[in-house]
């Protein structure tokens, strides 16, 4: 029996880019603790498969914030209210405060 070929696309976005904005949109979670444990069995399932996986994980876990910070924004024209909560609030303040906002 011959094995079957699978794929999978995403037309909603197909260009080069961190992925770190579909793990946010997916993690962004109620709490800290439930985002940081979203964020740790993410990468933990990363680092079985790349030999890079450390690096990707220092600079993406950086780059948390600023996705949820996107989300929160795209949220917020498509459909207020739908996906507020404290964690994800906090997150896009920090950004907002680097930038002088």
């Amino acid at each position: 029996r011959k094995a079957a070929s699978v794929a999978a696309v995403d037309f909603q976005y197909v260009g080069g880019g961190c992925g770190m904005k579909d793990v946010a949109y997916f993690c962004a979670g109620e709490d800290r603790r439930t985002t940081e444990h979203l964020l740790d069995l993410y990468f933990a399932a990363l680092r079985t498969e790349l030999t890079d996986a450390d690096a990707i994980e220092a600079e993406w876990r950086d780059l948390f914030p600023w996705a949820v910070a996107d989300f929160q924004r795209f949220i917020a024209g498509w459909s207020p209210g739908w996906h507020e909560n404290p964690y994800s609030d906090e997150l896009t303040r920090s950004v907002l405060a680097t930038l002088g906002t």
